[in-house]
């Protein structure tokens, strides 16, 4: 087993897209986890993988497997967020070919809300994504009812309550301005750097103007672009490398 050269065994878990760090962890410490056939327990355990045969809980981690895969699909209304549904709804991974179907969402978008939604097999990386500490944007087109006035906008940046789970709590906006706007209906971005549950239809419904039609135009930095919905695209490699840059703060 590597010491210096090689990677901390719970990065190259989360690299593998079998779990993420800190789950890592807890599978290393609850001893299922093994290198060259020996149950390794130590979190400052490393390895290196084109010299060390790692193993969690017997299925072996294939040198393959650390070659980083993003989709960028474009979801369509109607489609929920997740790799299983008792309910037997149409599920995002429907839209996928078998060869991405070990791929898991990088956080959620509701089923009525379509646009960006990355999948990956990198555990890191959907982390350094959706943890709330690394304030990553999302730019939101809302389609609302009512004209939206001014002091709504500084509202809705300055934090309203809404109710999560049975609890109360305040949410910004990051940004918020009106593309289009009638005295019927208003089309707005908003741009979050949040990530509660239903935040923006919450949001907008707390301060009166209940949305119609919900759409997220970028996600950290991906866009959409020509993408019809329910299409998608592997990013490239260079694409990647700058994703993990944003994720990262850098």
């Amino acid at each position: 087993m590597s010491t210096e050269n090689g990677e901390r065994l719970q990065k190259i878990i989360a690299r593998a897209g079998i779990a993420s760090r800190r789950a890592a962890e807890e599978l290393i410490r609850e001893g299922k986890v093994r290198v060259n056939g020996e149950v390794v327990t130590e979190l400052g355990a490393r390895a290196d993988l084109s010299k060390d045969h790692v193993a969690v809980g017997g299925k072996t981690i294939k040198p393959l497997q650390m070659s980083t895969v993003v989709l960028l699909l474009n979801k369509p209304k109607g489609y929920i967020t997740t790799r299983h549904d008792p309910q037997n709804r149409p599920k995002v991974m429907d839209l996928l070919p078998s060869r991405y179907r070990h791929l898991h969402p990088v956080g959620r978008l509701d089923g009525d809300t379509s646009g960006v939604l990355l999948l990956t097999d990198d555990g890191e990386l959907t982390q350094l994504l959706t943890h709330p500490s690394h304030q990553i944007e999302k730019v939101y087109a809302a389609r609302v009812r009512g004209e939206v006035k001014p002091q709504t906008l500084k509202r809705l940046q300055e934090g309203v309550r809404i109710e999560i789970n049975e609890k109360w709590v305040i949410a910004k906006a990051r940004r918020v301005r009106v593309q289009a706007s009638t005295p019927k209906n208003s089309l707005l971005e908003i741009t979050l750097q949040e990530g509660k549950n239903r935040q923006v239809r919450r949001m907008l419904e707390a301060v009166g103007h209940p949305v119609s039609a919900l759409r997220r135009t970028r996600f950290a930095g991906i866009e959409v672009e020509e993408l019809r919905a329910g299409k998608y695209r592997e990013l490239l490699k260079t694409e990647i490398k700058q994703l993990k840059k944003r994720a990262a703060g850098k």
